[in-house]
């Protein structure tokens, strides 16, 4: 059978993919492709802008640069780092090599990360196994976070040099209006879109499926462990836009506390200082800025993030379901059993179990929630977990479950080397089984000892997500979710329904994170 040409013409240029070898031999990518003009300079914390044409044929056969963040977190591969710069919008394409007699349907995924770290290119996010496997069009997305992609400096704007706001979910949506405008090029179908993102990345889905700017760019969304609060409210983010340019003006700066008397930085300074810091100085000011945020106690305990302006992103996710506002598009959502056990033993973002409680003002509540923990410390693990994931999750689904077609999940399968180290189904773990990647270097040493139930967990939800995507229907044997009923698919070797999984446990947080 004839293969596809790995050269493509887009709006913009002309591209040239590579093929897979090996595990993913039978694919074709091309990485690296521009849908959004290099934000630097003068473009530096303004709205995304269309990419600049290219002459000649533009090389796709590599990842372009990730976002600004740490060296660290851009590990790709033992001693191998993705090179950080802030032209890093672009976008990662993977589809079967062979000729489809119909447009393919088209996933376009985001990273995960806090809204401060993360890549497109971290090998767990290859695309050409699910492409293969599922006969659709995989696309992978940088966008900008941290300071850069999610501090909303707008106020100190003038005529002379404006700042925007929301740019890293302005960002996702440029880039889904990339894919509207070039996938039928690579055999996707334009009409037949689904959003999916895991943890940030699912947070911003929810997100996406609350502003009007993305309304008619997508069909269907998944939500992989979403934190439903993830954002910021208008008057967090001034404060934290004020204190973020005096970190910026003086790197000594230890302040813990807001300071209402401060004099106000002046609309030209702020411009001063953020043209003339380097891309260095903005990710050092954006580090302190977060112990800021830890200390100060202030509303929002995370400086990044969608911020709730009234207009680009009119309310919280929460808000926007509870009230029947979400854009009505069918909906797969749902979070892992041992969600925080990941965030312990590498990276510990969550609140403790006090600080999760904070927000629980009535002290009848916070007896019974904290009662329905009560075994020792993997339950108070489990509570700061429940707080930021599941909780919330649950009641966005609650909401949307109203105005579209909505299939709630919990990830339970886990093998012995992930039970081993005391991971179980915890965070992302999901993605092992999404992108196939048991099967791929970074994720067989994980399978040692399961191979067989692996592969049939890579099949079960490769062959949900794909026929979610293609069809609007994940699968046999998965009820839609009504609050009713509230059947949840428990995704595991095999899988099963339950009714109200935790139901206890969903009624006491229901007073927290349902909006009165």
């Amino acid at each position: 059978m004839t293969a596809i040409d790995s050269r493509v013409t887009t709006a913009d240029g002309i591209v040239e993919g590579s093929r897979g070898k090996r595990t993913r031999r039978g694919t074709i990518s091309w990485k690296g492709i521009p849908f959004a003009a290099p934000p630097v300079a003068g473009l530096r914390f303004r709205d995304p802008q269309p990419p600049h044409p290219w002459p000649g044929v533009r090389d796709c056969s590599s990842f372009a640069k990730a976002a600004v963040q740490a060296k660290m977190y851009t590990a790709v591969a033992p001693g191998k780092y993705q090179p950080i710069g802030e032209d890093c919008l672009t976008l990662n394409v993977f589809a079967p090599d062979r000729p489809s007699s119909r447009p393919r349907p088209v996933m376009v995924f985001i990273h995960g990360g806090a809204y401060i770290l993360g890549t497109a290119a971290t090998p767990l996010y290859d695309g050409a196994l699910l492409a293969r496997a599922e006969d659709l069009i995989v696309v992978t997305i940088q966008y900008r976070f941290g300071p850069f992609g999610y501090l909303d400096l707008s106020a100190y704007g003038t005529d002379d040099r404006q700042f925007d706001s929301n740019l890293g979910l302005k960002d996702q949506v440029a880039a889904l209006q990339w894919v509207q405008r070039n996938i039928a090029a690579f055999g996707g179908d334009p009409d037949n879109v689904t959003v999916f993102g895991e943890s940030a990345g699912g947070s911003a889905v929810l997100s996406l499926l609350c502003a009007p700017a993305a309304e008619g760019l997508f069909a269907r969304a998944i939500a992989q462990s979403p934190a439903p609060d993830l954002t910021i409210s208008a008057d967090s983010a001034r404060v934290y836009a004020d204190e973020f340019l005096r970190q910026l003006r003086d790197p000594d700066r230890r302040a813990t506390s807001i300071d209402p008397d401060a004099e106000p930085i002046a609309p030209e300074e702020a411009q001063k200082l953020v043209t003339r810091a380097s891309a260095q100085d903005i990710l050092r000011a954006g580090d302190r800025l977060m112990k800021f945020a830890q200390v100060a106690e202030g509303a929002d305990p995370i400086p990044f993030g969608p911020v709730i302006d009234g207009s680009y992103l009119p309310a919280s996710p929460l808000q926007t379901a509870s009230t029947g506002k979400t854009l009505p598009v069918p909906l797969v959502i749902g979070s892992n059993h041992d969600e925080g056990l990941l965030f312990t033993r590498l990276w510990n973002v969550l609140p403790d179990a006090e600080k999760a409680l904070v927000r629980v003002n009535d002290e009848e509540s916070r007896a019974e929630i904290t009662a329905l923990y009560d075994g020792g410390n993997r339950d108070l693990v489990q509570l700061s977990a429940d707080s930021v994931f599941w909780a919330p999750m649950v009641a966005f689904a609650d909401g949307h479950a109203a105005v579209a077609p909505t299939y709630v999940y919990r990830y339970d399968f886990h093998t012995r080397a992930l039970k081993a180290t005391g991971m179980g189904a915890t965070h992302a773990t999901e993605l092992f089984a999404v992108f196939g990647a048991f099967r791929t270097a970074i994720g067989a040493g994980l399978a040692v000892g399961d191979w067989r139930s692996t592969g049939r967990i890579i099949r079960s939800v490769q062959r949900r997500w794909g026929g979610f995507a293609s069809a609007g229907v994940p699968g046999v044997g998965w009820p839609a979710y009504d609050t009713d009923s509230r059947k949840v698919l428990i995704i595991d070797d095999p899988d099963r329904v339950e009714s109200d999984p935790e139901g206890a446990r969903r009624l006491a947080w229901r007073k927290v994170h349902v909006p009165a």
